[in-house]
């Protein structure tokens, strides 16, 4: 395990200036001359506003990132996102609208009737896009994890607009994670009222773009619900998994208390996490529905033990059974928790004293039988000769999962997964890359075989890696014939920020373009070809 005892990755936690132009990249290696486009990438880029800190990762104010790859050429460019969030921050030098582990307080400077007014006048919910940035039709939208997504252009990186999906769903809110077919048709989860103004999760269908005018949005609808396990108590939800016949919804232990979310705009100084609350006996449940026609299956009722959930990395179908490749955080404590900045940020040895009291990662296989036969109570029902997960019938009627183990080390979580999407999302595959997270701290890039469990590594001391985008190579049949793009930060260097492009099979450099600026933690992105 390698130590940061000088503490670099504080740096990727610090303000940065937006860029007037695009700044040229010394390269060193060869960039394959296939290799041509953008990568866009999402992250904060403020962490505080009129001498007040944000104090959650998740707060800072959206930047969004852009990598040029031209003719052999690397341009970096960057601007923050003109959401309501910023430009009122940036107008009034304070927190106006409160963030996900950040409280917005009324303006000091009203009276205090007009102060005790805004505490009730409803919740005021942030657009604050830094989470993800993707395609709807022939438009880019950054997105965080509210009923808010910005349209951005992603060459000049400017604003475009604000777009509210209440408007054309029926959602609370939608992941940061759709789902993308061939064709361009977009899928995503979000939480919503159902029946009796109980929670309910919808999975909504965004049509690709057509011939005519018209914008996809405008032909997005719901295609089906899950019911809530807990009436008034929606679980957090990220991400989830979709095979060619299937949506997989994984409802995990983390609750948003609904009623405290409702109230807790009238109560000085709360924020969204403070809505979080853990459910001890739950467990964590797997939902099954059908793609085409969709619907429910209400039949197959599937429980594991508590884990925290953030991302999969897979689902496929395999001779009538379900496998769905994890990434998990052991228990119900909510991993969150421990992303504030204050703990990121310490010394290195507090950091890694703060992640021995997090949950522990863990790369999960669990195997969900499609056929149940009410007689086999109490047997494995997972004959897939591959994998040692089970799944055994109860006499309630649920069936227990048991995950294979992929990927464990103590405090080394393999996180941010991709996959060779466009050739084996939904399908049996081999490979996962990740990004290695130590002790929290981003500082490694990990290619995992699920099938065979080993792994290759690059890491450099004093760099911090983000997520490694795959791009495969033109005409490929191999399913890792293709790169690997991360932005990586070394503080100490004289170009301190570069875009590192690794060879996806053997995990070695092929070329870094270096650029004299730090570049922030980013989170998510999208290879633009």
């Amino acid at each position: 395990i390698v130590e940061h005892p000088a503490a670099g990755y504080k740096k990727i936690f610090e303000t940065v200036e937006e860029l007037n132009e695009p700044i040229p990249a010394t390269i060193t290696g060869v960039i394959p001359s296939w290799l041509g486009g953008s990568l866009l990438r999402m992250g904060p880029g403020q962490f505080e506003v009129g001498g007040e800190p944000f104090n959650h990762l998740f707060d800072g104010q959206a930047l969004i990132h852009k990598f040029d790859l031209k003719n052999g050429q690397v341009t970096y460019y960057r601007r923050f996102i003109r959401t309501d969030a910023y430009v009122r921050a940036m107008t009034e030098n304070r927190v106006v609208i409160t963030e996900f582990g950040t409280a917005a307080y009324p303006d000091p400077c009203k009276n205090i009737f007009s102060r005790f007014f805004t505490y009730f006048k409803g919740i005021e919910v942030t657009d604050n896009c830094l989470v993800n940035i993707y395609p709807i039709g022939e438009d880019f939208y950054a997105v965080t994890e509210t009923n808010y997504i910005t349209k951005v252009d992603p060459d000049s990186l400017e604003t475009l607009k604000k777009v509210d999906l209440c408007k054309y769903l029926s959602v609370n809110g939608v992941t940061a994670h759709p789902h993308t077919e061939a064709d361009g048709t977009v899928y995503n989860i979000g939480n919503c009222f159902g029946k009796n103004m109980s929670l309910a999760y919808n999975i909504v269908k965004i049509p690709p773009a057509q011939g005519d005018e018209s914008e996809p949005l405008e032909k997005s609808k719901v295609v089906v619900q899950i019911p809530s396990s807990e009436r008034l108590k929606p679980s957090y939800v990220h991400s989830f998994g979709m095979t060619d016949n299937y949506f997989v919804f994984v409802e995990q232990p983390v609750k948003i208390n609904l009623l405290k979310f409702l109230s807790a705009w009238s109560i000085r100084g709360a924020s969204y996490m403070d809505c979080f609350e853990s459910n001890y006996s739950m467990g964590t449940w797997f939902h099954l529905a059908t793609k085409d026609p969709a619907a429910y299956m209400s039949s197959h009722k599937f429980r594991a033990s508590a884990f925290n959930l953030f991302h999969h990395i897979n689902s496929y179908e395999d001779q009538g059974f379900i496998v769905v490749d994890l990434c998990t955080w052991k228990g119900h404590d909510f991993v969150y928790n421990y992303l504030y900045l204050a703990n990121v940020k310490e010394e290195w040895e507090e950091v890694k004293k703060a992640a021995t009291r997090a949950p522990q990662p863990e790369v999960r296989r669990y195997v969900l039988p499609l056929d149940i036969h009410r007689e086999e109570q109490g047997k494995n029902l997972v004959s897939l000769s591959y994998t040692t997960a089970t799944a055994v019938l109860h006499s309630d009627g649920t069936i227990w999962l048991e995950p294979e183990v992929l990927f464990s080390g103590p405090r080394q979580a393999f996180e941010f997964p991709q996959i060779n999407y466009s050739q084996r999302r939904g399908k049996e595959y081999s490979f996962a890359y990740g990004l290695g997270l130590n002790h929290f701290i981003p500082d490694k890039i990990v290619k995992l075989n699920v099938q065979t469990k080993e792994t290759w590594v690059w890491q450099e001391e004093d760099c911090y890696p983000s997520e490694p985008l795959f791009v495969p190579t033109p005409g490929a049949t191999e399913e890792d014939d293709g790169v690997l793009l991360s932005i990586v930060v070394k503080p100490g260097a004289e170009r301190p920020g570069f875009l590192l492009v690794l060879d996806a099979m053997k995990l070695t450099e092929l070329s870094r373009a270096q650029v004299n600026t730090i570049i922030p933690v980013t989170l998510h992105g999208v290879y633009k070809p």
